[in-house]
């Protein structure tokens, strides 16, 4: 998080705004902003503000367990800016819960919504095991008893 505004310095210095903006582009974790939301037992989804970018400009990432989420804007013209205040490009990244995987995005009025959804394969989740009573028990049946091997009687020597 940010724990230090140059903006002050900006205002009151002239002839060090390279120092600021090499300062002011340190890693920012707090931006941008997001909220994260459960939206039913098993669905998710992250909403970011991501004002001024288009959609070919941002890009989402899932490998593994991570989701990495990253922005960088097109070429603008070349002014002379003495200050920016506007972030260019952005970095975020979310480790997600096992078996949790992006299932779609959608960038709206400079809110980028990521929904996710948790698919536990079936053999992971839990099962009901019937009990029985007395000598009966339901054990595993085999199609194909085991074979017995006979000898012809010789022994190997």
């Amino acid at each position: 998080m940010r724990t230090f505004d140059f903006t002050p310095y900006y205002r009151s210095t002239v002839g060090f705004d390279r120092l600021f903006d090499l300062l002011d582009k340190s890693v920012r974790s707090d931006w941008p902003p997001y909220n994260i939301e459960r939206t039913d037992a098993d669905k998710y989804r992250i909403v970011m503000t991501i004002a001024g970018f288009a959609p070919n400009e941002v890009e989402l990432v899932q490998h593994g367990s991570t989701l990495l989420v990253s922005g960088q804007k097109a070429e603008q013209p070349a002014a002379e800016a003495l200050h920016r205040g506007i972030p260019s490009t952005f970095q975020q990244s979310f480790n997600l819960a096992d078996h949790v995987k992006v299932v779609g995005a959608n960038l709206e009025h400079g809110l980028l919504t990521i929904d996710l959804v948790r698919e536990v394969p079936e053999e992971l989740k839990p099962r009901r095991i019937q009990i029985g009573s007395g000598a009966q028990t339901s054990g595993p049946k085999s199609d194909n008893p085991p074979k017995r091997i006979e000898g012809n009687g010789k022994k190997a020597a």
